[in-house]
Protein backbone atom coordinates (compact mmCIF):
# COMPACT_ATOMS: atom_id res chain seq x y z
CA UNK A 1 0.00 0.00 0.00
CA UNK A 2 1.33 3.30 -0.87
CA UNK A 3 1.29 6.06 1.39
CA UNK A 4 0.47 10.03 0.86
CA UNK A 5 0.78 12.87 2.88
CA UNK A 6 -1.50 15.86 2.36
CA UNK A 7 -0.94 19.14 3.45
CA UNK A 8 -2.26 22.49 2.67
CA UNK A 9 -4.82 25.22 4.76
CA UNK A 10 -5.92 28.55 5.96
CA UNK A 11 -8.80 29.03 3.63
CA UNK A 12 -11.02 25.82 2.29
CA UNK A 13 -9.91 26.71 -1.21
CA UNK A 14 -6.64 25.07 0.46
CA UNK A 15 -8.52 22.63 1.51
CA UNK A 16 -11.25 21.70 -0.95
CA UNK A 17 -9.20 19.90 -3.86
CA UNK A 18 -7.24 17.90 -1.44
CA UNK A 19 -10.74 16.45 -0.43
CA UNK A 20 -11.20 16.17 -4.16
CA UNK A 21 -7.91 13.81 -4.22
CA UNK A 22 -8.60 12.01 -0.92
CA UNK A 23 -11.82 10.38 -1.75
CA UNK A 24 -10.00 9.19 -5.22
CA UNK A 25 -6.63 8.03 -3.99
CA UNK A 26 -8.93 5.88 -1.16
CA UNK A 27 -10.50 4.43 -4.15
CA UNK A 28 -6.30 2.84 -5.06
CA UNK A 29 -6.25 1.94 -1.44
CA UNK A 30 -3.70 4.48 -0.91
CA UNK A 31 -2.65 4.65 2.83
CA UNK A 32 -3.58 9.03 3.86
CA UNK A 33 -2.36 11.23 6.47
CA UNK A 34 -3.03 15.13 6.31
CA UNK A 35 -0.88 17.76 7.70
CA UNK A 36 -2.38 21.33 8.31
CA UNK A 37 -2.15 23.73 11.19
CA UNK A 38 -3.21 23.35 14.48
CA UNK A 39 -6.31 24.85 14.70
CA UNK A 40 -7.10 25.62 11.21
CA UNK A 41 -10.36 25.55 9.12
CA UNK A 42 -8.75 22.29 7.29
CA UNK A 43 -8.70 20.23 10.70
CA UNK A 44 -12.13 19.90 11.14
CA UNK A 45 -13.07 19.02 7.19
CA UNK A 46 -9.82 16.58 7.23
CA UNK A 47 -10.84 14.72 9.92
CA UNK A 48 -14.73 14.66 9.17
CA UNK A 49 -13.76 12.36 6.09
CA UNK A 50 -11.92 10.08 8.60
CA UNK A 51 -8.52 11.25 7.55
CA UNK A 52 -5.45 10.73 10.23
CA UNK A 53 -4.42 14.26 10.99
CA UNK A 54 -1.55 15.85 12.52
CA UNK A 55 -1.19 19.50 13.62
CA UNK A 56 1.78 21.47 13.59
CA UNK A 57 2.96 24.99 14.36
CA UNK A 58 2.57 27.44 11.33
CA UNK A 59 3.03 31.24 10.36
CA UNK A 60 2.22 33.70 8.27
CA UNK A 61 5.44 35.34 5.67
CA UNK A 62 3.87 38.61 5.00
CA UNK A 63 4.80 40.94 2.57
CA UNK A 64 3.74 44.38 4.77
CA UNK A 65 5.23 45.41 8.09
CA UNK A 66 3.57 43.63 11.28
CA UNK A 67 4.62 43.06 14.87
CA UNK A 68 3.74 39.43 14.39
CA UNK A 69 6.66 39.57 11.39
CA UNK A 70 9.00 38.99 14.52
CA UNK A 71 7.49 35.88 16.23
CA UNK A 72 6.21 33.87 13.56
CA UNK A 73 9.55 33.05 11.66
CA UNK A 74 10.20 31.41 14.67
CA UNK A 75 6.64 28.96 14.13
CA UNK A 76 8.01 28.20 10.97
CA UNK A 77 10.89 27.06 11.85
CA UNK A 78 9.38 25.22 14.84
CA UNK A 79 6.64 23.63 11.90
CA UNK A 80 9.86 22.35 9.92
CA UNK A 81 10.90 20.42 12.96
CA UNK A 82 7.56 18.98 13.18
CA UNK A 83 7.03 18.47 9.54
CA UNK A 84 10.51 16.36 9.64
CA UNK A 85 9.71 14.23 12.69
CA UNK A 86 6.58 13.57 11.27
CA UNK A 87 7.63 12.34 7.59
CA UNK A 88 10.37 10.39 9.19
CA UNK A 89 7.57 8.64 11.20
CA UNK A 90 4.73 8.20 8.34
CA UNK A 91 7.54 7.21 5.82
CA UNK A 92 5.04 8.46 2.69
CA UNK A 93 6.43 7.73 -0.73
CA UNK A 94 5.08 11.51 -1.69
CA UNK A 95 3.87 14.52 -0.50
CA UNK A 96 1.29 16.30 -2.29
CA UNK A 97 0.74 20.34 -1.33
CA UNK A 98 -2.36 22.44 -2.25
CA UNK A 99 -0.37 25.42 -0.52
CA UNK A 100 -1.21 27.84 2.29
CA UNK A 101 1.70 28.66 4.45
CA UNK A 102 1.66 25.41 6.71
CA UNK A 103 2.76 23.73 3.25
CA UNK A 104 5.99 25.46 3.44
CA UNK A 105 7.50 23.67 6.31
CA UNK A 106 6.14 20.31 5.34
CA UNK A 107 7.60 20.85 1.54
CA UNK A 108 10.44 21.95 2.97
CA UNK A 109 11.37 19.00 4.78
CA UNK A 110 10.16 16.23 2.37
CA UNK A 111 12.68 17.80 0.34
CA UNK A 112 15.43 17.55 3.15
CA UNK A 113 13.80 13.78 3.71
CA UNK A 114 13.82 13.04 -0.11
CA UNK A 115 10.56 12.48 -0.41
CA UNK A 116 8.60 13.87 -4.00
CA UNK A 117 6.50 16.75 -3.23
CA UNK A 118 3.66 17.64 -6.13
CA UNK A 119 2.30 20.93 -5.36
CA UNK A 120 -0.40 22.73 -6.92
CA UNK A 121 -1.12 26.48 -7.40
CA UNK A 122 -4.82 27.69 -8.09
CA UNK A 123 -4.39 31.04 -8.63
CA UNK A 124 -3.00 32.89 -12.39
CA UNK A 125 0.16 33.65 -10.91
CA UNK A 126 2.23 31.88 -7.79
CA UNK A 127 1.85 33.04 -4.55
CA UNK A 128 4.62 33.69 -2.18
CA UNK A 129 4.14 30.22 0.05
CA UNK A 130 4.22 28.44 -3.33
CA UNK A 131 7.21 30.90 -4.73
CA UNK A 132 9.11 29.58 -1.44
CA UNK A 133 7.95 25.68 -2.38
CA UNK A 134 8.32 25.64 -6.10
CA UNK A 135 12.42 25.20 -6.17
CA UNK A 136 11.61 21.71 -3.65
CA UNK A 137 9.02 20.34 -5.82
CA UNK A 138 9.01 17.74 -8.36
CA UNK A 139 5.78 18.76 -10.44
CA UNK A 140 4.10 22.13 -10.17
CA UNK A 141 0.26 21.80 -11.30
CA UNK A 142 -1.63 24.78 -11.86
CA UNK A 143 -5.06 25.59 -12.67
CA UNK A 144 -4.82 28.28 -15.32
CA UNK A 145 -2.95 27.67 -18.64
CA UNK A 146 -1.85 31.08 -18.63
CA UNK A 147 0.10 30.40 -15.30
CA UNK A 148 2.50 28.09 -17.10
CA UNK A 149 4.60 31.02 -18.35
CA UNK A 150 5.46 31.77 -14.42
CA UNK A 151 6.81 28.13 -13.37
CA UNK A 152 9.64 26.26 -14.58
CA UNK A 153 9.04 24.54 -17.89
CA UNK A 154 10.69 21.33 -16.54
CA UNK A 155 8.04 21.09 -13.43
CA UNK A 156 4.93 22.46 -15.48
CA UNK A 157 1.94 20.97 -15.70
CA UNK A 158 -1.78 22.35 -16.93
CA UNK A 159 -4.09 20.22 -14.45
CA UNK A 160 -6.67 22.13 -13.60
CA UNK A 161 -8.21 22.34 -9.66
CA UNK A 162 -9.78 18.85 -8.67
CA UNK A 163 -13.21 19.39 -7.60
CA UNK A 164 -15.15 17.00 -5.47
CA UNK A 165 -17.34 14.57 -7.26
CA UNK A 166 -20.36 15.20 -4.64
CA UNK A 167 -20.37 19.03 -6.30
CA UNK A 168 -22.22 17.35 -9.37
CA UNK A 169 -24.70 14.97 -7.61
CA UNK A 170 -26.74 18.10 -6.36
CA UNK A 171 -30.79 18.03 -6.43
CA UNK A 172 -32.69 21.44 -7.50
CA UNK A 173 -35.74 20.17 -5.41
CA UNK A 174 -33.70 19.45 -2.47
CA UNK A 175 -32.34 22.60 -2.59
CA UNK A 176 -35.82 24.77 -2.93
CA UNK A 177 -36.85 22.53 -0.15
CA UNK A 178 -34.44 22.69 2.68
CA UNK A 179 -34.47 26.67 2.07
CA UNK A 180 -38.74 26.67 2.27
CA UNK A 181 -38.44 27.67 -1.33
CA UNK A 182 -41.22 27.81 -4.62
CA UNK A 183 -39.95 26.72 -7.99
CA UNK A 184 -42.06 29.09 -9.73
CA UNK A 185 -39.14 32.13 -8.54
CA UNK A 186 -35.54 32.36 -9.69
CA UNK A 187 -33.07 31.75 -7.21
CA UNK A 188 -30.01 34.03 -6.25
CA UNK A 189 -26.90 32.33 -4.32
CA UNK A 190 -24.80 34.71 -2.41
CA UNK A 191 -21.19 32.98 -1.20
CA UNK A 192 -18.59 35.18 0.64
CA UNK A 193 -15.97 32.41 0.99
CA UNK A 194 -15.35 30.48 4.56
CA UNK A 195 -14.32 34.23 5.68
CA UNK A 196 -16.63 36.66 4.63
CA UNK A 197 -17.10 39.03 2.81
CA UNK A 198 -18.38 42.65 4.67
CA UNK A 199 -19.10 44.54 1.77
CA UNK A 200 -21.07 42.15 -0.07
CA UNK A 201 -22.91 41.19 2.84
CA UNK A 202 -23.82 45.05 3.73
CA UNK A 203 -24.94 45.07 -0.07
CA UNK A 204 -26.62 42.66 -0.23
CA UNK A 205 -28.64 43.29 2.77
CA UNK A 206 -29.36 47.16 1.65
CA UNK A 207 -31.02 46.01 -1.63
CA UNK A 208 -32.84 42.44 0.05
CA UNK A 209 -36.16 44.13 -0.44
CA UNK A 210 -35.50 45.05 -4.37
CA UNK A 211 -33.87 41.47 -5.04
CA UNK A 212 -36.93 39.58 -3.35
CA UNK A 213 -39.50 41.23 -6.14
CA UNK A 214 -37.50 39.32 -8.85
CA UNK A 215 -35.30 36.09 -6.91
CA UNK A 216 -35.09 33.70 -3.73
CA UNK A 217 -32.20 34.60 -2.02
CA UNK A 218 -29.70 32.31 -0.20
CA UNK A 219 -27.02 34.39 1.91
CA UNK A 220 -24.05 32.30 3.11
CA UNK A 221 -22.60 35.39 5.05
CA UNK A 222 -19.20 33.57 6.45
CA UNK A 223 -18.48 32.68 10.19
CA UNK A 224 -20.13 35.32 12.97
CA UNK A 225 -21.42 37.55 9.90
CA UNK A 226 -24.93 36.61 9.98
CA UNK A 227 -27.79 39.37 10.95
CA UNK A 228 -30.58 38.71 13.33
CA UNK A 229 -32.71 40.84 11.10
CA UNK A 230 -32.93 38.95 8.33
CA UNK A 231 -33.22 35.42 10.28
CA UNK A 232 -36.78 35.33 9.38
CA UNK A 233 -37.42 37.77 6.10
CA UNK A 234 -39.56 36.07 3.66
CA UNK A 235 -37.97 34.49 0.64
CA UNK A 236 -34.56 34.61 2.10
CA UNK A 237 -32.45 32.42 4.14
CA UNK A 238 -28.96 33.39 6.07
CA UNK A 239 -26.04 30.53 6.91
CA UNK A 240 -22.54 31.05 8.35
CA UNK A 241 -21.39 28.49 6.01
CA UNK A 242 -22.59 25.13 4.56
CA UNK A 243 -21.08 21.98 4.03
CA UNK A 244 -23.22 18.77 3.23
CA UNK A 245 -25.85 20.54 1.40
CA UNK A 246 -24.11 23.34 -0.75
CA UNK A 247 -24.46 20.66 -4.07
CA UNK A 248 -28.35 21.62 -3.73
CA UNK A 249 -28.20 24.89 -2.88
CA UNK A 250 -25.82 25.17 -6.00
CA UNK A 251 -28.29 23.19 -8.12
CA UNK A 252 -31.39 25.12 -7.13
CA UNK A 253 -29.27 28.75 -8.08
CA UNK A 254 -30.08 30.38 -11.25
CA UNK A 255 -27.50 33.25 -10.57
CA UNK A 256 -24.40 33.41 -8.33
CA UNK A 257 -22.84 36.28 -6.41
CA UNK A 258 -19.23 35.28 -5.45
CA UNK A 259 -15.66 35.68 -4.67
CA UNK A 260 -12.95 35.28 -7.70
CA UNK A 261 -10.84 32.41 -5.55
CA UNK A 262 -9.62 30.02 -7.51
CA UNK A 263 -11.31 26.72 -6.32
CA UNK A 264 -14.66 29.15 -6.27
CA UNK A 265 -14.25 29.93 -10.07
CA UNK A 266 -13.38 26.69 -11.28
CA UNK A 267 -16.74 25.14 -9.68
CA UNK A 268 -18.95 28.01 -11.14
CA UNK A 269 -17.39 27.09 -14.64
CA UNK A 270 -17.64 23.29 -14.06
CA UNK A 271 -21.20 23.73 -12.81
CA UNK A 272 -21.86 26.37 -15.73
CA UNK A 273 -23.60 29.21 -13.59
CA UNK A 274 -24.21 32.68 -14.07
CA UNK A 275 -22.05 34.50 -11.94
CA UNK A 276 -21.13 37.94 -10.72
CA UNK A 277 -17.91 37.93 -9.02
CA UNK A 278 -16.84 40.62 -6.57
CA UNK A 279 -13.00 40.12 -6.46
CA UNK A 280 -11.23 40.47 -3.10
CA UNK A 281 -9.20 43.89 -3.77
CA UNK A 282 -5.79 44.53 -3.88
CA UNK A 283 -5.60 46.56 -0.73
CA UNK A 284 -6.37 43.71 0.84
CA UNK A 285 -4.40 40.50 -1.12
CA UNK A 286 -1.61 40.37 -3.35
CA UNK A 287 -4.38 40.59 -6.57
CA UNK A 288 -4.73 36.97 -7.30
CA UNK A 289 -8.53 36.99 -7.20
CA UNK A 290 -8.66 39.94 -9.90
CA UNK A 291 -6.78 38.10 -12.03
CA UNK A 292 -9.07 35.43 -11.94
CA UNK A 293 -11.82 37.02 -12.25
CA UNK A 294 -10.18 38.90 -15.23
CA UNK A 295 -9.73 35.83 -17.15
CA UNK A 296 -12.99 34.85 -16.82
CA UNK A 297 -14.65 38.22 -17.77
CA UNK A 298 -12.44 38.16 -20.72
CA UNK A 299 -13.61 34.31 -21.74
CA UNK A 300 -17.55 35.50 -21.42
CA UNK A 301 -17.88 33.38 -18.26
CA UNK A 302 -18.37 36.31 -15.63
CA UNK A 303 -19.84 39.64 -14.96
CA UNK A 304 -16.86 41.35 -12.72
CA UNK A 305 -17.51 43.82 -10.20
CA UNK A 306 -14.55 45.40 -8.48
CA UNK A 307 -15.08 45.87 -4.44
CA UNK A 308 -14.14 48.86 -4.81
CA UNK A 309 -16.82 49.98 -6.89
CA UNK A 310 -19.71 48.01 -5.25
CA UNK A 311 -23.05 49.77 -4.21
CA UNK A 312 -26.18 48.97 -3.70
CA UNK A 313 -27.27 50.19 -7.40
CA UNK A 314 -24.17 48.48 -9.02
CA UNK A 315 -24.84 45.09 -7.18
CA UNK A 316 -28.40 45.28 -8.35
CA UNK A 317 -27.31 45.90 -11.99
CA UNK A 318 -24.84 43.35 -12.05
CA UNK A 319 -27.67 40.83 -10.67
CA UNK A 320 -29.88 41.95 -12.71
CA UNK A 321 -28.04 41.95 -15.86
CA UNK A 322 -26.72 38.43 -15.51
CA UNK A 323 -29.96 36.73 -15.04
CA UNK A 324 -31.43 38.23 -17.90
CA UNK A 325 -28.62 37.41 -20.21
CA UNK A 326 -28.15 33.94 -18.29
CA UNK A 327 -28.01 31.60 -21.61
CA UNK A 328 -25.06 33.83 -22.53
CA UNK A 329 -23.14 32.71 -19.92
CA UNK A 330 -24.13 29.15 -19.96
CA UNK A 331 -23.31 29.42 -23.54
CA UNK A 332 -19.76 30.75 -23.42
CA UNK A 333 -18.84 28.28 -20.05
CA UNK A 334 -20.10 25.47 -21.92
CA UNK A 335 -17.21 26.31 -24.59
CA UNK A 336 -14.43 26.04 -22.12
CA UNK A 337 -12.17 23.18 -22.63
CA UNK A 338 -12.38 21.07 -19.28
CA UNK A 339 -9.75 18.61 -17.66
CA UNK A 340 -10.54 16.05 -15.07
CA UNK A 341 -7.83 17.35 -12.77
CA UNK A 342 -8.21 14.88 -10.46
CA UNK A 343 -7.27 11.66 -12.70
CA UNK A 344 -4.62 13.58 -14.26
CA UNK A 345 -3.11 14.53 -11.19
CA UNK A 346 -3.55 11.40 -9.27
CA UNK A 347 -1.96 9.49 -12.23
CA UNK A 348 1.12 11.90 -12.01
CA UNK A 349 1.26 10.55 -8.36
CA UNK A 350 0.87 7.16 -9.00
CA UNK A 351 3.90 7.77 -11.44
CA UNK A 352 6.03 9.26 -8.83
CA UNK A 353 5.63 6.71 -6.65
CA UNK A 354 6.49 3.71 -8.85
CA UNK A 355 9.63 5.20 -9.13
Amino acid sequence: MKKIVLTGGGTAGHVTPNMALIERLRQDNYDISYIGSLNGIEKGLIEGMGVTYYGISSGKLRRYFDLKNFSDPFKVLKGYSQAKKLLKQIKPDMVFSKGGFVAVPVVFAAKKRKIPAIIHESDMTPGLANKLCIPRATRVCCNFEETLKYLPAEKAVHTGTPLRKELFTGSREKGLEINGFTADKPVLLIVGGSTGAAAVNAAIRNIADKLLESFQIIHICGKGKTDPAFDNKPGMKQYEYVSSDLKDMFAAADVIVSRAGANAVAELLALKKPNVLIPLSAAASRGDQILNAKAFAKNGYSYVLEEENVTDETLLQAVTEVYTKRDKYIEAMGRAKEADATEIIVKMIKKICER
